[in-house]
């Protein structure tokens, strides 16, 4: 990716920018955090809040501290890849870091208190449900794969996982539930597994007391007044059904009358409510302790909020470019074979696409903190009429990368000045970002900010 590609992004789960290599111990940090959760790059040389490309002074010494910062102060061993690049006469510094099979960790701080990983922007110190999630995934075990030792097959009502199967004209036999990872053999005998506990479980409670969906209607457009609330507490093929019922149940229901007949239009797509929860459900991190689903229904749109960010290793543009990545192998295995998940890897496309269909603005992903939401609005996209001076400046991106204050002028025929003004308005509303080595730079460029 080019230099200016990185400065169209905000800093994020997989970017950041720093001014200089003066500390040392947070850029060894960042560099941890970006190989326990999915990768990232560093650009040292810029300023983090105005991207203002400054450079740095001596990046061959810069670059030799940070060889010797990332091998004498990471375990276990990691090698970035270290660049020195220009852009005009500054020179900077790229560290590309892959995402890796962990835990990576701070050695003077230990492999309990040096593990950081990455919300948002920032490098959090890990905690030990995270950590064991790391380790897991060096040993491509998920957590739903686990035996419950504590329990037997008399504890998982298979009487009622028999009748699911039954609706889709599948035998749930011995043989197939070891298939789909609801049982296996630990120490010579046949014991649950957590994910057949969290999706059968008669005694599901007891292990997983947070493992319910809370449902609520609200009054207006935040959450001061409650209108209804609901706890959903099933088996997780049930509760798929359940917190649909609570959503239609407080929500819209419009009239199309046709030539024959009268049909009812929901207030949002089915298909993009129904692959909202079972998204919800299939990726919940159930490690987390002392976090539920949660589903909020408001007068203008759904938050559907499970715990769990994206599972490490994933960016949300690789979701949804269609990269799978299940967290819960056992629950997934299921839910495919009832028929509730049609393909790995499409599930946030089809929610897009279903909203596009009925007219709707696309859905939000969001990544906050540890959790995941999708939002669903229900307001019908407005049609826009685009000036012709901001058509012209499309159609210039259609063919460019970046645009000068005097090739608008050019293409709008009109002064610099109402040039810079249009640009820098754009700029605010956060459609532009400035490409350059401060404000007075005579050779800025304005580029598209990347989504």
């Amino acid at each position: 990716m080019e230099l200016v590609d990185y400065l169209k992004q905000q800093e994020g789960k997989t970017i950041e920018f720093k001014e200089n290599c003066v500390s040392l111990a947070k850029i060894v940090q960042t560099v941890v955090a970006f190989a326990n959760t999915a990768g990232g790059t560093l650009i040292i040389g810029i300023r983090d809040r105005t991207r203002e490309v400054i450079g740095l002074p001596d990046p061959l010494k810069e670059e030799e501290r940070l060889s010797n910062a990332f091998a004498d102060g990471i375990r276990p061993l990691l090698i970035p890849d270290i660049r020195i690049s220009s852009f005009r006469d500054r020179s900077l510094i790229t560290v590309a870091v892959p995402h890796a099979a962990g835990p990576y960790y701070v050695q003077s701080e230990g492999p309990e208190r040096g593990v950081y990983v990455r919300l948002g922007s920032t490098n959090r110190r890990a905690g030990f449900e995270m950590i064991e999630t790391i380790r897991r995934l060096a040993r491509n075990i998920s957590f739903d794969e686990q035996p419950c030792t504590e329990i037997d097959s008399e504890d998982i009502d298979f009487r009622a996982a028999s009748e699911f199967f039954k609706t889709v004209s599948r035998n749930l036999t011995p043989a197939i539930r070891k298939t789909l990872g609801l049982v296996v053999n630990c120490g010579g005998k046949d014991v649950p597994t957590l994910g057949a506990v969290l999706l059968f479980g008669k005694k599901r409670q007891r292990f997983f007391p947070d493992a319910i969906i809370r449902c609520a209607r609200f009054k207006g457009r935040d959450t001061n007044r409650f209108l209804d609330h609901m706890e959903i507490d099933e088996y997780l093929p049930n509760a798929v059904e359940a917190v649909i019922t609570f959503i239609e149940r407080h929500t819209l229901q419009a009239a199309e009358i046709d030539r024959i007949r009268r049909r009812e239009l929901p207030e949002y797509p089915v298909q993009a409510v129904r692959e909202a929860v079972i998204n919800a459900i299939v990726h919940t991190d159930y490690a987390v302790t002392g976090m539920n689903i949660k589903v909020a229904i408001f007068d203008d749109r759904i938050e559907i909020i499970n715990p769990g960010a994206l599972p490490f290793g994933m960016t949300l543009e690789a979701a949804l470019s269609g990269v799978s990545k299940l967290r819960n192998r056992v629950v997934g295995r299921v839910f495919r074979e009832l028929k509730l998940i049609e393909q790995w890897g499409t599930g946030l496309n089809r929610m897009i696409t279903a909203c596009q269909e009925y007219g709707q603005p696309p859905p939000n992903f969001d990544e906050i903190g540890t959790s995941f939401r999708v939002t669903l609005f229900s307001q019908p996209v407005a049609k826009r009429t685009v000036p012709d001076w901001h058509a012209r400046l499309l159609r210039h991106f259609s063919e460019h990368n970046e645009i000068t204050t005097k090739e608008a002028a050019h293409i709008w025929k009109t002064s610099d000045r109402t040039a810079r003004t249009r640009l820098g308005n754009l700029l605010k509303q956060g459609h532009l970002v400035e490409v350059g080595t401060g404000p007075k730079d005579p050779k800025k460029v304005y580029v598209l900010k990347r989504r």
